[in-house]
Parts: structure tokens; sequence; C-alpha cells
């Protein structure tokens, strides 16, 4: 992965302009269509298989108009006045005709209507017109809402007061306001600090806003086939802006810095791509798993939230892969700190006085059982708030006290109770009834007396007379406790109601349907965070090769997430400096907060463990030192994590003050969750215990060691093959070079030097000559020393070494198949030969075996040689001819090093001479040609062609002599 980005990278760099260009492309047609034909959000919070659900969809069948969108319109008379009046009568009647008159308005009751019910309070001041659309909520249009709020001219000459409540009034469109600009530009300024210049800081700003662009048109493209909630592309915005500053300033500020070491742009831009862009890779990968994961709740509504984010997710990925390398091409050298100055001091910070994050994990490691105690119980008494966490759906009562939603939601609370705001319905089964109306007026008085009942509409059935329904007014409000427990006393009692009606009898409505909401999620809370916490240590397992650093890590993400969770509480359901974040009324957390929280804040808490504990354990494997390598590495990332757990609270915490109802609770907690997790969790409780564990922090069982697989995050690998290709280049005129090469910790080092064109006999036994194989072939790495084909080191680049080295076993097949199809076969593994000609191959062949003859005609042997054709099976053939043959098809392919391992062992120095007469007449002048000869039956070295000589001792292992 490192390779492929470091390439992916260098080609950005190099072709900035295309790629700006594309990028550029991508969002004026992605974003731009989006936008303007994509679909639009919707609040849908489907629960599939609930019984609310179940229950709310069968209504939709059999009462057509249930399924449109509703409205109530209030009207509230003066202290002393009563709407019943005459004169307030008629003015009534108007209204309820002109609402009636709307666009896309099925019907309106009134007040005084037959099928009204309780629509007038008892001291006749308050009364509402029950408002029915002939739609659903989300194609109620913007004129459809202006034509109903326009009636209330009729009401302007009097001392009446009309307000609105309803779902389509509440705040539901995607609005940015100057708050989330003011927090683009906190993060600005951050960068700028931690830069220290302007000029680099645009660039991860420009990156993640064209990367938040596409996402949105991603997103509203969705909407068009798909339910997507109104907060997602909130959620999307919230996220993309934050990893996508984050994600460009980790690359980045590795590349300042190794310009600052004097790197060239080119060859800097690539490697930061490689390995900073690297880790970026897998935290973002990180992220989009767990906010996938959301799949599990079984919410579509959820899910879909869940992916957008992750869209946002990935297309930050993207931008900071590719876009950004192109936005430093374009700045070429500019992005060089001037030497001498601040920017240049702070990128070589090991030369300069120390820093504050190295004298604060200074601090840390000379108390870290202090620090330890004072971090977990600051961060546990944040949390407590969250042990009377109340989750519920936003209703009117959560909406801003001067929208005319809110203002409705009060005068009917005032008037009638707060009850009336959200009524329960049920349906009830009738199709076996004898009596409709009688056992309707029956299960009425059943719901009467059930506790904590204030009012029952009267039954009517459905049209197809098989299903009844009523409403039932709770005494108090819909998201009070109360409520949900009045919900449970009426379930509870449903089954005796059916034994005695004979019909299914549900509970359903919007109140129901959020009360069964929360529950579902409050029930996936704990497993959902169980696979977090798992996916966490197993993850961490990987790239540190740790138990304690996965295990710490998973807890202090607990902590911070729980502490989150208390504050979230604290502010929005206990009220607690509300009036600073634009909390009107103190109530329920939204249901699905606490989920999509921990989803969020698990992948950015992983991306803070591997940018800032990577950094130990790569300078802990070198020294083994756990003091130094923990003050190191600390001080490494320390800046860099700071900047970006600073961008992001501010880019969260500015949806905060003017955002909707639904965003603010995940804002404030996704900006206080970033700010306790990066700055109390990773930056002082980690190196704190890491510091009481001392070097006991990377202890790794044996048994594990062995299966962990290597997680290579922060692209040590591509740094060695760096490091690789500029030993290998010095020395990149041979075929093979190695130093001190050693296949296993018996063997003694080996030297290669084998140039292009070089005949080298291996002298040694079968094993060896596998071992030596696979090695060269790029499918063993060695255990020590270095190696490089023509420059290509080994084993990071075993690609050139799969197309470039040839080893060739002689088998009894190549002996058995006539010699034309021998070599047809050979000639098809060859990639330059297979894209000829049938005919040249052919011809190919017929010069081979015309070459084979007169080579027979050259040897000294007891037999008369035989003439050989394209029939002409080599078991058949004289031993000497039977070694040329299989020398013409050792090196038939043309790799550039051909290494040939006989069929069985040779037994004297003639066999030798006759394999290397053939192969040196076979192979090219640049080939490389190693032929593993037997060293106990060869007399004499120099009798054959070769001119290099390789001996493998007794010991099994090669050496050169």
């Amino acid at each position: 992965m490192a390779t492929l980005l470091y390439r992916l990278g260098k080609a950005s760099f190099q072709n900035a302009r295309r790629v700006l260009l594309a990028w550029l492309v991508g969002l004026m047609a992605i974003a731009g269509l989006g936008l303007t034909i994509g679909g639009q959000t919707n609040e849908d919070f489907n629960i599939p298989g609930s019984e609310s659900q179940v229950a709310f969809e069968r209504l939709e069948a059999v009462f057509p108009s249930f399924a449109g969108a509703s409205v109530q319109a209030v009207i509230v008379a003066p202290e002393g006045e009563r709407l019943d009046s005459d004169e307030n009568r008629v003015v009534l009647e108007q209204l309820t005709q002109a609402l009636r008159a709307s666009p896309g308005v099925e019907t309106a009751t009134g007040p005084f209507d037959e099928f009204a019910g309780r629509a007038i309070s008892d001291d006749a001041r308050y009364a509402f017109i029950q408002v029915q659309f002939d739609r659903i909520d989300v194609e109620v249009s913007d004129e459809m809402l202006a034509s109903l709020v326009s009636t209330t001219e009729l009401v302007a000459t009097t001392d009446l007061v009309m307000e609105f409540g309803g779902n389509v009034f509440q705040d539901q469109e995607v609005g940015f306001h100057i708050t989330e600009v003011l927090g683009v530009l906190f993060a600005a300024l951050v960068l700028m600090i931690t830069f220290r210049s302007f000029r680099p800081s645009w660039i991860p700003l420009a990156s993640a806003l064209v990367g938040v662009g596409i996402s949105l048109g991603v997103i509203y493209f969705l909407a068009v086939g798909v339910t997507v909630s109104s907060s997602a592309p909130f959620l999307a915005v919230m996220l993309g802006l934050a990893v996508g500053i984050d994600y460009s300033l980790f690359i980045l500020s590795r590349h300042r810095t190794q310009l600052a070491q004097g790197q060239d742009p080119v060859e800097s831009a690539a490697t930061a791509v490689g390995t900073a862009g690297n880790a970026v890779v897998f935290a973002g990968l990180t992220v989009i798993i767990a906010l996938l994961g959301l799949f599990v709740v079984g919410l579509p509504f959820l899910s879909v939230m869940g992916s957008a984010a992750a869209i946002a997710v990935a297309i930050a990925i993207l931008a900071a892969i590719t876009l950004l390398p192109a936005l430093m091409g374009l700045a070429g050298d500019k992005m060089r700190p001037q030497p001498g100055s601040g920017a240049a001091r702070l990128a070589m910070a090991g030369t300069t006085t120390p820093s504050f994050g190295r004298r604060w994990v200074r601090f840390v490691m000379r108390h870290p059982l202090a620090v330890s105690t004072v971090s977990v119980v600051g961060l546990g008494v944040l949390a407590l708030p969250a042990l009377s966490l109340d989750l519920n759906l936003p209703g009117g009562g959560q909406e801003p006290v001067d929208s005319t939603q809110r203002k409705a939601y009060d005068y009917i609370s005032e008037g009638f109770g707060p009850g009336f705001n959200g009524p329960l319905l049920i349906s009830a089964d009738i199709t076996g009834s004898d009596d409709i109306m009688g056992d309707l007026e029956s299960l009425r008085e059943d719901l009467s007396a059930v506790s904590g009942v204030e009012y029952v509409g009267e039954g009517y059935p459905s049209p197809g007379l098989d299903t009844g329904i009523f409403q039932v007014v709770p005494q108090y409000a819909p998201d009070s406790a109360q409520t949900k427990d009045l919900l449970r006393d009426i379930r509870e009692e449903i089954p005796a109601w059916e034994e005695t009606y004979g019909g299914d009898i549900a509970v359903t409505g919007f109140t129901a349907i959020g009360v069964d909401l929360s529950q579902r999620i409050q029930n996936a809370l704990i497993p959902f965070g169980l696979v977090v916490v798992g996916l966490s240590i197993l993850l961490l397992l990987a790239v540190f090769r740790s138990m304690v650093v996965p295990i710490k890590a998973a807890l202090g993400f607990v902590l911070s997430v729980t502490a989150a969770f208390g504050v979230v509480v604290a502010v929005f359901q206990w009220g607690w400096f509300g009036n600073l974040v634009g909390v009107d009324t103190p109530g329920p957390i939204l249901s699905f907060m606490p989920i999509l929280l921990m989803a969020v804040l698990f992948g950015l808490a992983m991306d803070y463990e591997v940018f800032l504990v990577s950094g130990m354990r790569e300078r802990f494997a070198h020294s083994k030192d756990w003091r130094s390598s923990l003050e190191e590495g600390y001080a490494s990332g320390a800046r860099v994590v700071t900047a970006a757990a600073l961008i992001m609270f501010f880019v969260f915490f500015a949806f905060v003050p003017q955002g909707s109802t639904t965003i603010k609770p995940i804002a404030l907690g996704l900006a206080v969750g970033i700010a306790l997790d990066a700055f109390v969790v990773r930056m002082t409780l980690v190196p704190a215990l890491m510091a009481l564990f001392k070097d006991r922090a990377w202890w790794l069982p044996k048994t594990l060691e062995r299966r962990v697989p290597h997680a290579d995050v922060e692209g040590e690998k591509l740094r060695d093959h760096l490091l690789d290709t500029q030993w290998s280049s010095a020395t990149s005129e041979f075929s093979v070079y190695a130093e001190d090469l050693v296949w296993e910790s018996s063997s003694a080092p080996v030297h290669l030097q084998w140039r292009p064109g070089e005949r080298v006999d291996i002298l040694g036994d079968v094993p060896s000559a596998r071992m030596i194989c696979a090695t060269l072939a790029g499918a063993l790495a060695p255990t020590s020393g270095s190696v490089h084909l023509a420059g290509h080191p080994l084993p990071s680049e075993s690609a050139f070494a799969r197309e470039h080295v040839a080893v060739w076993n002689t088998t009894e097949d190549d002996l058995m198949l006539s010699l034309t199809e021998s070599l047809r076969q050979r000639l098809s593994w060859s990639h330059s030969v297979a894209r000829t000609s049938a005919t040249e191959r052919s011809r190919r062949i017929t010069s081979i075996v015309a070459r084979l003859n007169d080579l027979s005609r050259t040897l000294t042997m007891a037999e008369t040689p035989v003439v050989i054709t394209g029939e002409t099976r080599p078991a058949l053939l004289p031993r000497a001819q039977q070694i040329l043959v299989l020398s013409a098809m050792a090196v038939l392919e043309g790799a550039r090093v051909c290494l040939v391992n006989p069929l069985e062992p040779l037994r004297d120095a003639q066999d030798r001479a006759v394999w290397w007469l053939g192969l040196d007449a076979f192979a090219t002048e640049d080939q490389t040609v190693g032929l593993f000869s037997d060293l106990v039956l060869i007399d004499s070295p120099q009798s054959s062609p070769a001119t290099a000589q390789f001996e493998m001792p007794p010991s099994r292992m090669l050496v050169s002599t």
C-alpha cells in the first residue's frame, strides 16, 4: 500500500495541473448537478418490524389520507375573550375554509366540525384546525406552506393569534450560517500557527472544501432514490471538513519537515503521501468501517446517515492522496521553509529548544500515577450525567422559541395539556366484530381507564370497515417518562383486549414510534460498543504488536465517549449552560446521538492513537529504550495532533450555536469528545500509562507474536525501500548484487556481484539451490542483508524479480514431449515472443532445431549424434544431446537472470561443459545465467565457459568464494 501511495503521490505532484483540473471538473459536475437536480432530504424514522411501524403502515393502507402530511393551525384569543363567541366563530369558519382551499390540502377540520373531537379548550381561549395534505411531508413545497401562512391575514385585524405546528414546519432544510464559516476561519488560524506561515495554510482548506462539495453532490444524488435524513448532509459536511483538513495537515506537515531537511520537492511529496498518507488511509478506513457499522442497528435512516458520512470521509481520503500532492506540486519549492525562519526551526524541532509538547510529556513521565488518577477521575466526573440519559426524537418542544412550530406547541400545551402535542394512535382489527360501533365505544372506555390517559377520541372505522382508529391523549408531554410508562401500560393491556374483541390491536403514532426507536437504539448501544471496542483492540494489536497499547486505547475511548455523553446530557437534558449554545428548552437527547457519536469518535480516536503512538513504537523498535522512545515519539507527533484536534473541535463546535435541533447535540458531542479524547486521553493519560508500564507496554505473548499480522501503518517498509533504492542505485550496473545476504541464522553472509552477460557456476546441494532461487525470484525474503536486481531492491520490488528472473527446474515432462511442443510451450511463457505471429514463432523453433544439430556435431561423445527434428522426443536422445536441448529451453524466455537447476546432478566435467556449451549458445549476450553444479564431481571449474563461480559449503548455505 505504501509503495502504491508513493507512486500515486509522485504522479499527482508531477501532473499537478491535470489532477487539479480533474477535481475541479468533478466538483462542478457532481456538486452542481447534485444540488440542482438531486433529491430532497426527509425525516423518515422508519423502524422495520416494530409494532408501531407495522401498525402505522396498516393505517396508511386503510386510511389513504393518513399517509399525508398534517398541520395544526393553532388560534389563541386574548385573556377574557372566547373563541366560541359569534364574532370569533365566523373568523374560525373563514380560516377553515381558507385553509381547505390552500394548494395541496385534502381536508381541513375546524374546531366546530362534527368529527373535530376536542379541538377547542375548556375556557374557549385556544383552538386548532387540523389540516391534512394530500401528499407526504417531503412533497409539501415551500409555496404550499407559504399559502397556509398567508391565511393569518384573516386574523391580522383581530386580537387573535395564529401559529402553525407540524413536522413540515420543522427546520429540516440544509442551511449554513456564519458560525460554520467562523469554524473554518478558526481552522485556518490553527493551520497558520502550526506552519508559522500563511502560504501552506490554504492547501488543506482547499482540499477539504473541494471534497465536501463533491460529497454533498453525491449525497443529494442518492436522495433521488433513497430517503436521506436532513441531518445526513450536515454530518457529512462536519466530518468531511474536519477529517479533510486533518488528513491534509498530517501529509503536508511531513512534506514541509522533509523539505526543511533538504529533500527534493517531488521526492518529498511522494514520500509524505507514502508514509503519512498510508497512516491517513488506515485512519480513514477505520472511520469508514465504524460508520458503516451502523448498519447492524437495523434502522434505515441511521444506515443512510452512516453511509453519507462514510462517503464524505472516503472522498476526503482520496483528496488527501491525490488533490493535496497536486496542490503541493503547483506550489513546488515555495513550500520549503526559509532557512533560519521560525517554520524551518519548527520543522527541525529536534535541534531546537524543547517544545511545549516535550516539556509536557517530561512532566507526565515524572508524575505518571498522579496524572493518570486525575485524568480518569476527571473524565469519570464528566460522565456522571450520562447515567440519566433519556433518549427520544426531537419534537416541537425543542424548536427555537421564536419559531411558529414552537409557539404552536406551547399554545397547545397551555390550552389542552402537553399530551395533545403527541397523541398515541390505536388501531384495532374490527373484521370479526358483529357490533362495530359498540365494540369501538367499549374499547374507548377501556383505553380511558388506563392511568395516565387524559382523553380518548371517538373511534371511527375505516372506509372498508376492517380497522378502527382511536386517538389517545396522554396527560404528559410526548417526551416525558410518564408517557413512556403509559405506552408500556397500554401494550400490557392489549393481549386481554384482543381476546375480548377478537382482533389485533396496536399502538402507533409519532410518540410511539419515537419511544420504539429510542428503545431499539438503547438496546443496541452495548452490543455496538462491544463491537467497536473489540475492533479497536484487534486493529491496534496488529499496528503496535502490544497487549497494553490496544487495551488502554480502548479504555481511553470508553472514558472519552462516556464523558462526551455526560456533557451532552448536562447541556441538552439538564439545561446547564444551555443559553450559551442556543438550547431554549432542555429535554430528552436525540435518540440516535449516542450510537452515532460512538461510531464517529471511535474512528477519530483511533486516528490520534495511531498518529501519536506509532512514533513511539518505531523508536522503541530500534532503541529498546522505553523512556527515550516515549519522549521522542510524543514530541514528534504532539504538535500536529494538537493542531488536528483543535481544527476538529472548531469545525464541530461551529455547528452548535445555530444548528438544527437534530444536529446540535451531535455537533456538541463530537466537539467535546474530540477535545477530551485528544488532550486528556491521548496526550495525557496515554503517556502516563506508558510511563507506568515502562518497557512492558510493548510486551506481546510469543503465541500472538507469530499469529498477529504486521500492519505497516506509518509506511516503515516504504522508508526501508527508499533507503534500499538509494543503496542499490550505486551498483545498478550489476544484474544481481548482494551484501551480507543471509537466509537463516546458521548461514554465513553471502556477497554477490553478477554482471549482465555473466555465466555463474553455483556449487552446492538441492536445498541451497531452492533457497537462492526463491530469494532472487522475489518469493522469499532473506533473514538479513541487502540484495538488488539491476537497481531494484528485494524484497520490496519482488514484482520486478518475478518478471525478470526465470527459475528453470528441469523435469521428466521436458524430455517426454516432442521438441516442437516443448519449445512452443516455453515460447508462450515469454511476453515478448508471445506477442509475435505464429509464423514467426515457427521460424524461431526451426532455427533452434538447426542450431541444436550444429552443436551436436561439435560434441565428443561415445554415441553417434542423432539428427534432431521437431518431432524428436528428448528422452530418446543421447545424454549430451539431452543436455543441449534442456539448455536451449532453460534460457528461451529471455529473462534478465536465468537460474538453471538440472534434472539430476552433473556426472562429470563433461556434463558441465555441455551445459555451458548450450547455455552460451542460446542465451543472449546480456543475459545473466546461473547453473547449479555438483561440487564433488567437478575437477576443474576452468573446463567450462563459465566466468564466475559460487560455492555452497556442506552447511547447505550459500557463500561467495
